[in-house]
């Protein structure tokens, strides 16, 4: 597929900012599921730094704003040609060992509840137990945007049995880790075809290591691993590590912050 990306996230200061300084995860990763044809970040009145790529093998730049400043725009436009890998992270090159991605943080924090759902499941081998959890997930945690929010952990998702796509993948990884397994935090974009899947456009899911094959995604929200249909932008731990954009104003007062995503498929 060819896919075509309009995202704008703009940030409102109730006082206008001294300087905003932001770190962004904007670009597409390198693999052999896409290829980015076409590819443009800006920022209002924003002067783009260095960039780097990490060891998860994810393209991070810097920009800043100097002030005062009332409102900036995040604007990201591009092309991606995508195939179909069936979830499996081929050709990508990082040098974080998997097993870092044992790592607990807050938001995927193993409890009594999470341990027992992860055992209700099993599988021939370790890529059948993973869709087994990511089954597990999905009937476990129904999806409903409103009901939770960008700081609500695996455990309490699925107490209130509802949540986004956040919530599955905080969820998926954390019945991972509970059976022994590396996953982690994948941010992206997700394309909805006429037959409407629920979902955001502005997506994630995890990946879950597989000796063997590899990081294998999986979306615990539409109930599949990531195909055609997906765009990988970048990884981390958890949702806040792995975040799209992060940053920090210097004074002002409160800050509101409302985003946009478009997803069109030029083969149709």
């Amino acid at each position: 597929m060819r896919l075509t990306v309009n995202h704008v996230t703009r940030y409102h200061y109730a006082a206008p900012v001294r300087s905003v300084v932001q770190s962004h995860r904007l670009t597409p990763s390198t693999f052999q599921g896409q290829k980015v044809i076409d590819w443009a970040i800006s920022v209002t009145e924003g002067t783009r730094g260095a960039e780097f790529r990490d060891g998860a093998g994810d393209l991070v730049q810097g920009w800043t704003v100097a002030g005062p400043v009332g409102e900036i725009a995040v604007s990201v436009t591009g092309v991606v040609e995508t195939v179909d890998l069936t979830g499996v992270l081929r050709g990508h090159k990082e040098t974080v060992a998997p097993d870092c991605y044992l790592r607990a943080t807050l938001p995927t924090r193993v409890d009594k509840a999470l341990d027992a759902l992860a055992h209700t499941v099993s599988g021939a081998d370790t890529l059948a137990l993973a869709h087994a959890l990511m089954g597990a997930v999905a009937d476990a945690i129904a999806y409903k945007p409103g009901v939770t929010h960008a700081h609500t952990t695996a455990a309490e998702a699925l107490v209130l049995g509802e949540g986004v796509c956040q919530d599955h993948a905080h969820a998926m990884i954390a019945l991972a880790r509970a059976r022994g397994l590396p996953g982690r935090y994948v941010s992206g974009y997700l394309f909805a075809d006429a037959d409407g899947f629920a979902h955001e456009a502005a997506h994630a899911w995890a990946e879950v290591f597989v000796a063997g094959l590899g990081w294998v995604g999986f979306d615990p929200a539409n109930r599949c691993c990531p195909d055609a249909r997906y765009i990988r932008l970048g990884s981390g731990f958890d949702a806040q590590d792995a975040a799209p954009i992060r940053g920090i104003a210097r004074g002002g007062g409160r800050e509101e912050m409302d985003v946009t995503v478009a997803i069109q498929n030029q083969d149709q």
